[in-house]
Formats: C-alpha cells, sequence, structure tokens
C-alpha cells in the first residue's frame, strides 16, 4: 500500500452539501457490529476501509459535473452525512449523528499519461489511514483527471458508514449522476436512522433474540474452536495475507454449483470449512461467513452497514465432497437466517456458552465473498476437466499484506477479477504459518477442480493440505 505523498499536481476543491433532514439516534446493529471489530482492530483498523473507482471510460466529464455528482451523492445518501456521536439512549455507549449540510474537501489529482494507474495510487493512499470516526465525514473523495477532464473518480469510505454493497451502490449512483444528473433515480426506500429505530423497536428485539438462539444452540455442539493449538512461533507481523488468483478454480465453482443446484459462494464456503475441519481434525465444522442481510426490497439499496456475522455449522461426516454440497447450502441458509441481531446480545450469548463449557467457544474462522452477486451455476461457458486442468497452470499465489493485529485465526475474502477468481486468507500465524496459508488456498483450488470432474473422498483433504 502506498503512504508516500503524489508528486501529480493536486489541488483541493472545497464541496458543500445539504441533505433533506438532521437527526441522531443509536447505531444499527451492524454499526455497532463493526464498530467492536474496529475496536479489537486499533490501530489497524483501516483494514476496513473500503474503496471503490469509478472509470468514465472515454466519456470523460467537466470536474465541475463531476463535483456537483459528488455534493449530490452525499445528500442522497444519509449514510455519508452521519459520524459517530453519542446521542442520549443509546445502551452501547455510541450512536450515529446525522448532519443536514457541511463541505467536503476534494482533492483532484492531474493523471498525466496514466490516469487508471494513478487513480490506483491515490485510492491506496486515501484508504492508508484509519477514519476519525467523530470529526471526519466517513468518505473521502478524489477525482483524476486527463486533459483537463474527469476520468476517474475514487471513493474511499469509512466501514460504519456502509459495507461492500453499499459501496456498490454508491458507485453506480455516482456514475449516474455525472451522466445525467439526479433524473430518474429514486429516492432510498429507507437510511441509517429508520433501520436502527427498526432494530431497536420490540419487534426488532424479538427477531434478534430468535437469532441468538440458534447460535446458543449450535455454539453448544461445535468445536470450541477450529484452530486450536499453536503450531509455530508468530512471525512479526504476526498476520500475513496469501492470495491465490484462479481461473480453474472460477471454472471449478461455477461446473460445481450447475451440478449441484446450489451458489457458487456455498462451493467456496463449504471447501473451506470442510478443509479448517481436515486440519484441525473435527467432524464438524463451523465458519462465521459475513452476510449482506439484504433480503428485503427496501435494504436491497440502502448505504449503511448491515452486514454481519452468520453462523455456517456442518457436520462434515460423508462420504465424498460433492455429498456436501447441497447439506452446505442448507446449512448456509440457515445461518444467513439467523444473522441479523444485537451484538450486545450476541456477547451476552458467547460467555454463556463459555460459562455452559468451561472454556471459550469461537470459531475463529470468517468467510466474505465480497462479489455482489452470489454466483449460481451458469453465466460462463462450462469447462471440462481437461480445460480446468489447463488453467490450472496460469494459477498465481502470493503474500500482498502483512499486518500486527486482526481478530481472527482464519480469515478468507473472495472477489473476481474478469475470469479469475481472487481468494485471499488472513491468518495468524501461529497456527497457520506461511506454509499452511498457502497450502490452504492451493487445497481449496485442488479440491474443486478435482470434485468438478470426480467424486472426492472425504478421507482424502488431510493430503490436500
Amino acid at each position: 500500500m502506498m503512504t508516500e505523498p503524489l508528486t501529480e499536481l493536486v489541488t483541493t476543491a472545497r464541496v458543500p452539501f445539504t441533505g433533506a433532514r438532521s437527526g441522531a439516534g443509536p447505531l444499527t446493529w451492524g454499526q455497532r457490529a463493526i464498530w467492536h471489530a474496529i475496536g479489537r482492530t486499533v490501530p489497524n483498523d483501516h483494514y476496513f476501509n473500503l474503496d471503490r473507482v469509478v472509470d468514465l471510460g472515454p466519456r470523460t466529464a467537466p470536474i465541475g459535473t463531476a463535483l456537483d455528482a459528488l455534493a449530490a451523492l452525499v445528500a442522497r445518501h444519509e449514510a455519508l452525512r452521519t459520524r459517530l456521536g453519542d446521542p442520549s439512549g443509546d445502551t452501547g455507549g455510541a450512536g450515529q449523528v446525522l448532519a443536514g449540510g457541511g463541505v467536503l474537501d476534494v482533492s483532484i489529482v492531474d493523471g498525466g499519461g496514466d490516469p487508471a494507474a494513478a487513480a490506483a495510487r491515490v485510492r491506496d493512499l486515501l484508504a492508508g489511514t484509519a477514519f476519525d470516526y467523530r470529526g471526519e465525514w466517513p468518505l473521502r473523495a478524489a477525482l483524476v483527471t486527463t486533459g483537463g477532464e474527469v476520468s476517474h473518480l475514487v471513493l474511499v469510505l469509512c466501514h460504519l458508514a456502509t459495507d461492500g454493497h453499499g459501496a456498490e451502490v454508491l458507485a453506480r449512483d455516482l456514475r449516474l449522476l455525472v451522466r445525467r444528473g439526479t433524473r430518474g433515480l429514486r429516492e432510498p426506500e429507507t437510511t441509517p436512522l429508520d433501520l436502527a429505530a427498526e432494530q431497536h423497536s420490540p419487534e426488532g428485539h424479538r427477531r434478534g433474540a430468535a437469532a441468538l438462539a440458534y447460535w446458543a444452540e449450535q455454539f453448544a455442539r461445535i468445536p470450541a474452536t477450529m484452530f486450536a493449538t499453536p503450531v509455530a512461533a508468530p512471525q512479526a507481523p504476526r498476520y500475513w495475507t496469501g492470495r491465490i488468483v484462479s481461473s480453474a478454480l472460477s471454472g471449478a465453482v461455477d461446473a460445481l454449483a450447475a451440478q449441484h443446484g446450489v451458489t457458487g459462494s456455498t462451493v467456496l464456503l463449504t471447501a473451506a470449512g470442510a478443509l479448517a475441519a481436515a486440519a484441525g481434525g473435527h467432524a464438524t465444522t463451523a465458519v462465521m461467513p459475513i452476510v449482506n442481510n439484504r433480503f428485503t426490497t427496501g435494504h436491497r439499496d440502502l448505504v449503511s452497514t448491515l452486514s454481519q456475522d452468520g453462523l455456517f455449522v456442518l457436520d462434515v461426516e460423508r462420504p465424498t465432497f460433492g455429498a456436501l454440497l447441497r447439506p452446505g447450502w442448507q446449512a448456509a441458509l440457515r445461518g444467513y437466517r439467523a444473522a441479523a441481531y444485537d451484538p450486545a446480545g450476541w456477547d451476552a450469548m458467547l460467555a454463556g456458552a463459555a460459562a455452559a463449557r468451561g472454556t471459550e467457544v469461537h470459531p475463529y474462522t470468517c468467510f466474505n465473498d465480497m462479489r455482489l452477486v452470489a454466483q449460481a451455476g451458469g453465466g460462463r461457458p462450462t469447462r471440462t476437466a481437461a480445460d480446468l486442468r489447463a488453467l490450472q497452470r496460469g494459477t498465481r499465489v502470493d503474500f500482498p499484506a502483512t499486518q500486527d493485529r486482526v481478530a481472527c485465526r482464519y480469515c478468507l475474502h473472495v472477489t473476481q477479477d474478469g475470469p479469475a477468481l481472487v481468494v485471499t486468507l488472513t491468518a495468524d500465524t501461529a497456527y497457520l504459518p506461511p506454509a499452511a496459508i498457502e497450502g490452504q488456498l492451493r487445497a481449496i483450488e485442488e479440491l474443486l477442480v478435482r470434485a468438478a470432474g470426480e467424486d472426492v473422498p472425504m478421507t482424502a483433504l488431510t493430503g490436500l493440505l
């Protein structure tokens, strides 16, 4: 990640904005969950920053048009005018404060001969430091120009304001605002303050309690943790991120999803869980997938942090990996239905599980499919087993990042880069040394490539690691 100052010509525009209202209220459950995660990760909490680059392609825009679009974006989405505060009545000790208006400082950078590269550098610079959650707007923005016109708009977002799905909504809306202004854009159906009021209502408490009852039931039977024993002296920094970029993996996921009538996300989650169980010698796997919680119409285009941890629990004692996929899909659905709850209640559930079992209970394994749409089978050409093996020769594995502190031992992220899946695993090197991180990533690819063409016995998984 870039930290040195930019050398290109940089100016700053001060962009005023005015919204429809101001207000204050408690944090939503999703906001409170990410606030707790931020607290566990300080001083490395820039890890949670989200970023998007809007490439305007050959149809560049005047600087004034782009600045007007940014002002309209902030006015349109209340999350971008909301900062951490202390409104009375919030039992978590923090809440959200919505401003009616303000001024956003926007950097304007001359992209020179390679504006796309300049946009990437600006993105990395803006994303490289944590937000001031109480004093700073939750949006950092920049324009990259070529020939005096805007070619790229860079957004860096505080995770308290939105999750990855909301970031995609912002990128979409910004592109539309640049092209045609507010014409044809429907107003958001709900807001973060509305969502918080709903969640803190009696009905919200009832739904949250039902979700936590599912967690308590599962925490009574899952392994206390998936990676229980340190196996090496930790590296410095302690947490390493491994990355696999694989078109073969993408093709295998599509094939298995089509064969078994599940989503590609289910295929990857089930594979990750099965391999984690194999590594730890467990008959049951437990993984905490990030769930977007956008199952109702009013929430689908809401810019806010709705995502929370779900719980995926699956007994893996089956004859073959393929036999796990339909049960894996059903287990994922159960977990998704119980992924909206008050984090304070979750903490109490966690303490209760530890008291009942006499030890801490926490999987310390998480899974985040950050693709906007969980791919079902189909949509891309079906690959033969020979195709997948040929594609495997182009697979790349590297270690792009290290960190001092992450609140997990095994954290898998999935994105798509053209025809290739990109899977990163950030892990505690005391439990998963660098060689084991690479082994897990290569095992996911090998398992799925093999399973796309033949039945893979579950007894073979340990040998893949």
